[in-house]
């Protein structure tokens, strides 16, 4: 890493991407409504999160309220009237020969986390009352920390995130995209489990879907496996040997008396191109043919790519 990466001294504040894991979350999609004025609205309202996170969060300051905001391709120049960071696309569907992961509408996005679900339903609130008849929103799901950090599988997730000097390594766009420096690619997709499925699966197979024991975390060799893990499709090495990678925030949510029981993946990189290869791997097979197993009882429902840039530039939408 060279002394002049400036994902070792980023200039600019980004946003609070290396936020701890939370005990309550909201992950919110909107789409931009046809509506005169519809970006002036968003863009300040933007340019207020920082505010209302504030507002709401100085009334237990042990809550850890944040919010992570992303923006999609489709209305980043409307919104920001910023340049395109270098890598931002529209979700991009994979088709394996088995399973789908869909794109699904969406044009900003937002990650609010805290560690009492009443700060995250506050400011969602308010967000939403700013941002008025703007946007309609598309998808809500809240999500919720489930014992020592398991999904609903009954696995501890996000195990390999990066910590430390490597989280902003791996997660912060540097000198590569200049104008967007301290920002990161973020891309959400939502998967309901079949549980009855999963569960109807020995402990023994499970563990080889996922790639590590349940009870204790430990890593399993993929070499001694019948076919790829989870853990093994989602690990991505370059042609140069480099492992790449990702901060995951999934969190598992449901509704017992609907039959639903899903979790919320949510990914942040400062390479896109990273968390697509992930995808395809799951869905496609690495090699091909050889999918995901975990699909076979997670279904993906919603898909949505986009960009968070640095809290600089969100304050400079209320100017």
């Amino acid at each position: 890493m060279s002394t002049g990466d400036t994902r070792d001294r980023v200039p600019i504040e980004p946003q609070s991407i290396d936020a701890p894991l939370s005990r309550a979350a909201v992950f919110l999609t909107v789409v931009l409504s046809d509506a005169a004025g519809a970006a002036d609205q968003v863009r300040s309202a933007l340019g207020d999160v920082g505010g209302l996170v504030r507002a709401v969060g100085f009334r237990d300051l042990g809550g850890r309220l944040s919010c992570n905001v992303g923006i999609g391709h489709d209305v980043w120049s409307a919104v920001t009237g910023m340049p395109m960071p270098a890598q931002l696309h529209a979700f991009v569907s994979v088709t394996g020969g088995t399973y789908t992961a869909p794109a699904t509408p969406g044009d900003l996005f937002f990650h609010i986390r805290a560690d009492r679900a009443d700060m995250c339903f506050e400011f969602e609130r308010l967000l939403l009352h700013a941002l008025g008849g703007a946007v309609t929103v598309a998808d809500e799901t809240i999500g919720f920390r489930y014992f020592d950090s398991r999904d609903l599988l009954g696995f501890v997730d996000g195990t390999e995130n990066p910590t430390g000097s490597k989280m902003a390594h791996w997660t912060l766009v540097g000198d590569d995209d200049p104008p967007h420096a301290g920002g990161s690619y973020l891309v959400v997709q939502k998967y309901l489990h079949a549980l009855d499925a999963w569960q109807a699966l020995s402990t023994e197979v499970q563990e080889q879907i996922i790639g590590r024991t349940k009870a204790d975390n430990v890593e399993l060799d993929d070499a001694t496996l019948p076919r790829p893990s989870h853990k093994g499709l989602t690990t991505i090495v370059d042609a140069n040997g480099e492992e790449h990678d990702i901060l995951r925030d999934n969190m598992p949510f449901g509704r017992p008396g609907q039959g639903e029981f899903g979790t919320y993946f949510i990914g942040y990189s400062k390479d896109l191109w990273v968390i697509e290869q992930m995808l395809s791997n799951m869905f496609l097979g690495d090699p091909v043919g050889s999918y995901d197993r975990i699909l076979d009882v997670s279904t993906a429902v919603t898909g949505g790519t986009f960009f968070a840039p640095a809290n600089d530039v969100l304050d400079s939408f209320g100017d």
